[in-house]
């Protein structure tokens, strides 16, 4: 077969069928012959020029005798089926690990530029919020009338409350009255960073003070809601950690449909916006997927880079992958399937800030252009394989 001196490599591997697809790129321009071999840990490829090896990462094992399938698809190269072994835990990372932070001092940072928020807070309780419909559930099974009734769930202080994308914490120690000089219409209450703006009268967004994100929303005099996709939650000993924010968003948005559909069992998700539209679709597939991809010249041995970890100088781990179809919503595209979806019971919402909706359609839109061409789309819906990075 013709092969360009450089092709590309794709490789995805499902954790629980213990199965693989492996693409190996058409070539672009000119080629030259190649022979290529499938071993248990690496794939050779020689050419009159020598012989290139890319080595898999240690996780993953491929069992060559199992072959099948192969087939040539245009614009995509060939295509391969085979059983791949898979040894790595599937264990999931809770959003907020209580272990580790509860009865110890945190830290509150904006991701996007690593400004402190909250310094040095001591959680003494960190509680999942119960679903949406638990008031229906309290008035089905007391006999009595409900204690709850138009009682919000606030934190106290030192607590903090995790929702499916948000966080709840109380604000009264670090919040000082609003001066008399101000304005009567508006309220100012400042954190004792004095880091972020709240104006419950006029707007309930919390503002970072240095890069201008929206961080999260007041809930009340002493409640804030902070988005997960805009914060960082570190033990106030550690320093701040540098994620690129795509990475950052991915992680996020792919433990969240991790979490919500093992407990609720849901597997289609409205991204709405703190605005209350509706910006996009997701249907998850599966979370058991690995993505290896590599792209490069045949002239050296290397070993499988990541999706969304290029920039790693050692590929030798591999990395969980939620894999879910998409589609987008704004400018008035697939209104008619919005609209049916929003009015499903059994689609779950994800409320973000407007402006992190369409970061993460940007996200996905970009990233989908990546895949093999016949991966892109399934039944008028996109494909994408979202990076669960562990945190």
């Amino acid at each position: 077969m013709a092969v360009a001196a450089e092709t590309r490599v794709f490789l995805e591997v499902r954790r629980r069928l213990q199965s693989a697809l492996l693409i190996l790129g058409e070539p672009k321009g000119g080629g030259m012959p190649m022979d290529i071999s499938v071993t248990s840990s690496s794939l050779q490829m020689k050419t009159p020029e020598g012989c290139t090896e890319i080595e898999l990462p240690a996780e993953v094992r491929l069992v060559p005798s199992s072959s099948r399938g192969l087939q040539y698809v245009a614009g995509d190269g060939l295509h391969l089926r085979l059983q791949a072994r898979a040894e790595f835990g599937t264990k999931l990372i809770s959003m907020f690990n209580q272990s580790s932070h509860t009865q110890d001092c945190c830290t509150f940072y904006c991701q996007s530029c690593g400004e402190v928020i909250i310094r040095d807070r001591k959680l003494l309780r960190v509680l999942p919020l119960p679903t949406e419909n638990w008031g229906a559930l309290v008035g089905e099974w007391c006999c009595h009338p409900d204690p709850f009734a138009n009682k919000p769930l606030h934190p106290r202080e030192n607590d903090c409350f995790i929702g499916d994308s948000f966080y709840l914490v109380n604000l009264r120690n670090d919040l000082w009255q609003p001066q008399p000089q101000l304005a009567p219409v508006e309220t100012h209450c400042l954190s004792s960073e004095n880091h972020f703006n709240l104006k419950p009268k006029a707007n309930t967004k919390v503002i970072c003070k240095r890069c201008k994100v929206m961080l999260g929303e007041t809930m009340s005099s002493e409640t804030i809601k902070f988005y997960m996709t805009e914060m960082i939650i570190q033990p106030s000993e550690r320093n701040f950690p540098i994620i690129p924010r795509s990475q950052f968003v991915q992680s996020i948005i792919a433990q969240c449909l991790m979490e919500l559909s093992s407990a609720r069992s849901t597997f289609r998700f409205i991204i709405q916006g703190h605005d209350c539209k509706t910006y996009i679709l997701l249907w998850l597939l599966n979370s058991d997927s690995l993505v290896i991809e590599y792209l490069g010249s045949f002239k050296s041995v290397k070993k499988f880079p990541l999706l969304e970890d290029i920039t790693k100088a050692d590929f030798g781990s591999a990395w969980n992958a939620v894999k879910v179809l998409y589609q987008p919503c704004i400018k008035n595209r697939n209104e008619r399937l919005a609209s049916s979806w929003e009015s499903d019971i059994s689609v779950h919402s994800l409320t973000l800030p407007s402006a992190t909706c369409l970061e993460l359609l940007l996200i996905l839109s970009r990233n989908n252009a990546t895949l093999p061409l016949s991966l892109r789309s399934m039944n008028s819906f996109q494909v994408r394989n979202c990076s669960f990075t562990r945190m």
